[in-house]
């Protein structure tokens, strides 16, 4: 006679087993047919679903595909960088359904639909949640959370970038470029790679500005989180099926487990440092960079501001990763453009040496260069630092004619919306700065939806005049003393790792201005 328990025990076992098939066919059959049933029927096209993977397998052949053409300087990059959704789009229409895995994805690209989205005023429209390795390496931190903790965060960081407070990063900011220009003197007539010239640079500047040390002493969190992008990388498409991925890890997740313990430890170290001087009394008080604004919170007596320590470390890794990358890209591709476009190059140096001439800048006349205001603009347009962002419906939704499900995953590129000769005009793709010479509201026609380089809405990215502000100043102090051209070694690839990156870097011609002075009042004498 079979055993009472062993019976028992098989029987709850095999009903665990059914639940998990029940919950994972839900997921990946039921789920989304009746997405794809549902939005069909109101117009919405888009490639098949396929069980499991979605569409992950046909966007990683489109990818591949892509990246082995050739591209011209003054191409659109959408094909190369979104090939999915650059055919998607022409295939389908403007707005389509796609799927991610079991996730559907409805990618929309009218104006007004994404103004709506982004603006979020009913609030129902939510960051939709990270990929599993990014929501590991940022927590809780501001670039992921949403409700409540996100509104405290928001308003307890917002300071950190404003007026006064920004104002005071420059001294710092500059002594990070005076280094490196120190080392370039070294390399003048010669080539360098500025990409990755401008991640050192970044680097130092985020260190000394947001954490009040160096990059020496932020060295190994900036190299693990180079480690740790790798590992996103080669992630970005892969399924983590419900159950399985709980209980085995890869050897992915166990090295992204290692690094993130790493960082902890190495945030956990300036963080501390900066408590023993103000224990010790050799600073009055926590400051007011970033860090200290944190360390301020963290040590709040008032519990409804208090935040905890796992918040702090959270938002220090988030402002490491996505300040340093965001500026490193702006900067990059805007060199890269002014190299190109030597004509604009020299209309900036002017309006450079008018305002500053060969001394340091300072930040009450950063505002009035509007030539350089227009040139990053223009190379924001053309090559935005994040390409894409992602909206969860919370509840069922009317947007513009459609009616949404919950859960669904909202798609929205300022790349393809940037590029788009719709809105404006056949040389959409070409570098134009003089589209922005009466600003962005007149550029776009007072549509906000029309240009969004760090988003829109509630949810604009926080850092964005600290990224601009690097700018200014790195390009200022380049201008005043080099010339740049671009070097034959350069290969236009731009492809998308997070953020839009040169997949080959970025190689340039230095140039002094001085040598080539000299060498002009020479000639006259002669």
């Amino acid at each position: 006679m079979e055993d009472p328990m062993m019976f028992f025990l098989s029987t709850v076992f095999s009903l665990c087993l059914l639940a998990l098939l029940l919950r994972f066919l839900h997921r990946f059959w039921w789920t989304p047919v009746s997405i794809q049933n549902r939005l069909g029927s109101q117009g919405i096209k888009g490639p098949s679903y396929r069980f499991i993977h979605g569409n992950n397998k046909e966007i990683l052949e489109m990818r591949a595909e892509a990246l082995r053409k050739p591209l011209g300087l003054a191409d659109d990059i959408v094909p190369r960088v979104l090939p999915h959704v650059h055919t998607w789009k022409n295939m389908y229409g403007k707005n389509y359904l796609s799927w991610r895995g079991g996730q559907a994805q409805l990618a929309i690209t009218e104006l007004e639909l994404i103004k709506e989205v982004l603006n979020n005023r009913d609030k129902v429209y939510q960051k939709a949640p990270p990929p599993f390795y990014i929501k590991k390496v940022m927590g809780n931190g501001l670039a992921t959370s949403v409700g409540e903790r996100w509104v405290k965060h928001r308003r307890l960081i917002n300071h950190a970038f404003q007026g006064d407070c920004l104002k005071k990063m420059m001294p710092e900011m500059i002594v990070s470029v005076e280094m490196m220009l120190q080392s370039w003197e070294h390399h003048q007539g010669e080539e360098i790679e500025v990409f990755e010239e401008f991640r050192l640079l970044t680097s130092d500047i985020i260190s000394r500005t947001a954490f009040g040390s160096s990059y020496l002493e932020g060295k190994n969190i900036f190299d693990m989180t180079k480690r740790y992008s790798d590992i996103i990388r080669r992630n970005a498409f892969r399924i983590r099926l419900p159950g399985i991925s709980e209980i085995w890890k890869t050897s992915d997740e166990i090295e992204a487990d290692k690094l993130l313990r790493l960082m902890r430890d190495s945030v956990m170290e300036i963080v501390e440092k900066r408590e023993e001087k103000v224990r010790l009394g050799d600073i009055g008080d926590f400051g007011n960079d970033f860090l200290g604004i944190l360390l301020q919170a963290y040590h709040d007596v008032d519990e409804n501001r208090r935040i905890l320590v796992q918040d702090l470390i959270d938002e220090c890794k988030t402002f490491y990763i996505s300040g340093q990358e965001t500026s490193n890209s702006l900067l990059s591709w805007t060199v890269l453009l002014l190299a190109i476009h030597s004509d604009w190059q020299d209309k900036a140096r002017e309006e450079v040496i008018e305002l500053f001439g060969h001394k340091n800048p300072h930040p009450k006349d950063l505002s009035k260069l509007n030539t350089m205001t227009m040139i990053i603009n223009e190379a924001l347009r053309l090559y935005p630092p994040a390409l894409v962002f992602v909206r969860k419906c919370e509840r069922e939704v009317r947007l513009g004619k459609l009616v949404l499900p919950a859960n669904l995953n909202l798609f929205i590129s300022n790349l393809v919306v940037h590029r788009d000769p719709g809105i404006w005009g056949d040389d959409a793709h070409l570098f134009k700065p003089e589209r922005f010479s009466a600003g962005v509201a007149k550029a776009t026609s007072n549509n906000v939806a029309a240009y969004f380089p760090f988003g829109v809405g509630p949810r604009t990215c926080i850092g964005f005049n600290f990224a601009t502000m690097v700018a200014k100043v790195v390009l200022v102090m380049i201008l005043q003393r080099y010339r740049f051209t671009l070097s034959p070694a350069y290969v236009h690839s731009p492809v998308l790792h997070s953020l839009l990156v040169p997949q080959h870097g970025i190689q340039v011609i230095l140039h002094t201005l001085q040598s080539e002075e000299s060498d002009v009042t020479l000639k006259q004498c002669t």
